[in-house]
């Protein structure tokens, strides 16, 4: 999976590398899905969500550059595997999970793989997580219409965020860079996630 579907592909942070490569990704499935784990898709992860092609779990986390001693917020916790590559990679990690069955689920899978330095919450990620703020990054696992003010007041100076931004069916990955309370915008690759939830997401998905 790494040298094909990374490597191969332009992904070159080796610490990004290392982390999917760590990772377990079998044991974020649903048990149908298992062997399936490493092939170059999105797998589903039940209640209408899904499990990120790792082509994208890598850009996504590239975009971020990650050093080691980061707080990172997460919105869309979903089976948990995307917060494993970030809790490889930070300092802390607080994920959110707009449904509680998934939450609950995730939590477990992750306290069972031994990670102390995730936070979890069951909510609107939308809203981020204030009392927690600032993070040094975001990032959001679900297509946003706009870019949530709240994630932008609680991204820390200089810190990073990677969104997915338009319609429904069809995205593009934003990585944007707070400077002066400001964003700095740079779109990379096309992508399709699921919808993001809440008082700034959609509304009626």
């Amino acid at each position: 999976m790494v040298d094909i579907q990374l490597i191969a592909r332009g992904i070159t942070d080796e610490r990004v590398l290392d982390a999917m490569a760590r990772v377990p990704r079998h044991l974020f499935m649903t048990p149908e899905y298992a062997g399936m784990a490493y092939s170059d898709m999105a797998l589903p992860a039940g209640e209408e969500q899904t499990v990120s092609q790792p082509y994208m779990v890598a850009v996504m986390t590239e975009v971020l550059g990650l050093k080691g001693d980061e707080r990172v917020l997460e919105v869309g916790t979903g089976s948990g595997y995307q917060t494993a590559v970030l809790a490889e990679l930070a300092g802390e990690v607080y994920t959110i999970e707009y449904r509680p069955k998934l939450a609950a689920a995730a939590k477990r899978r992750l306290d069972e793989l031994g990670y102390a330095n995730i936070r979890f919450m069951t909510g609107d990620g939308s809203l981020g997580w204030p009392e927690a703020a600032p993070f040094q990054g975001i990032l959001v696992t679900a297509g946003a219409p706009a870019v949530p003010p709240p994630l932008v007041e609680q991204l820390d100076e200089g810190g990073i965020m990677a969104i997915p931004i338009g319609p429904r069916d069809s995205q593009r990955l934003l990585r944007a860079k707070k400077q002066r309370g400001r964003l700095i915008e740079e779109y990379h690759t096309f992508c399709v996630f699921v919808p993001l939830l809440g008082e700034y997401g959609w509304h009626d998905a």
